[in-house]
């Protein structure tokens, strides 16, 4: 398999969805406006693993979520440095450690396209198995 979507926050995917539905580049194939239903974008996120099971029951909203996994993995700052710039120290850690213990689904995961300054994969490579755990 390929990944197209490897290396995109959620934001982003939103904000494409949003403006393929907006626009339709001349001399392509493909439907003319809304392609991508809004109840699609719309749609509370969801890994589908349980009924009514969302996203947001787990993690905070995307846009903070985002926030913090470029910090953490772009920006490669440490969580005092994001809890600096407004978050919240508890939701930090969470997310870091979420980051942390899944390392092993990366490795499993297809290759897709790289767009981001660094990125899972060669850019970003963390031991799984000595519980390392630098950014604590």
């Amino acid at each position: 398999g390929y990944s197209v979507l490897k290396d995109i926050y959620k934001t982003t995917v939103f904000a494409i969805s949003r403006w393929r539905n907006e626009i339709r580049p001349s001399n392509v194939f493909g439907g003319e406006g809304c392609v991508i239903p809004e109840r699609i974008i719309s749609k509370k996120p969801s890994a589908e693993l349980k009924p009514d099971q969302f996203d947001e029951d787990t993690l905070p909203p995307y846009e903070v979520l985002d926030d913090i996994l470029k910090n953490l993995i772009e920006g490669e700052q440490a969580i005092s440095d994001i809890v600096a710039r407004g978050h919240d120290p508890n939701v930090v850690r969470r997310v870091w450690h979420m980051l942390d213990r899944a390392e092993y689904k990366r490795r499993q995961a297809p290759p897709g396209v790289k767009i981001s300054s660094r990125s899972f994969g060669r850019d970003r490579r963390y031991p799984i198995t000595n519980g390392f755990t630098n950014l604590l």
